[in-house]
């Protein structure tokens, strides 16, 4: 009986520590401008199959790498790339309906990107938060579209 209940926590501390160490290994890496204009082009050339997917990897990507800009105190540059991410969950609403292939990964990466980006605007200026704000909904919109898009599934 006593082994039973320490395999059991450690069964439970491993269930809940696996998710939170899947996204951990997601924000591991900070993407770069060059990383990001190749996914862009991808992207645009991607099949209408995929390009949903690869927009929300884009978009993920540059929510990154727009925190690491705000990190590093380039305010001017992070609001750029957070001004192009809208226009890419545009791209991302446009490409729901065609994508079959990856759409529930899609969704996911998606909601990770809100969080991320809930996490910035809760540690932005009083002055970036309005674009945060702004960038948040649109993202949030698109990961909304693709749930349902795949609960329709």
């Amino acid at each position: 009986m006593r082994s039973v209940v320490p395999v059991a926590v450690l069964t439970l501390a491993v269930v809940i520590a696996t998710p939170r160490l899947a996204t951990a290994a997601m924000d591991d890496k900070v993407p770069n401008a060059q990383a990001i204009a190749a996914l862009e082009v991808k992207a645009s050339q991607a099949s209408p199959r995929e390009q949903c997917f690869i927009y929300a990897e884009l978009v993920h990507e540059m929510i990154e790498y727009s925190t690491a800009q705000y990190a590093a105190g380039e305010f001017e540059n992070a609001a750029n790339t957070l001004k192009r991410v809208s226009g890419f969950a545009q791209k991302i609403h446009i490409a729901v309906s065609n994508d079959e292939k990856r759409l529930k990964n899609a969704q996911i990466l998606l909601r990770h990107t809100a969080f991320r980006l809930n996490e910035l605007l809760h540690a932005s200026a009083l002055e970036d938060r309005p674009l945060v704000e702004q960038t948040l909904a649109s993202v949030n919109q698109v990961q909304t579209e693709t749930m349902m898009q795949v609960f329709r599934k």
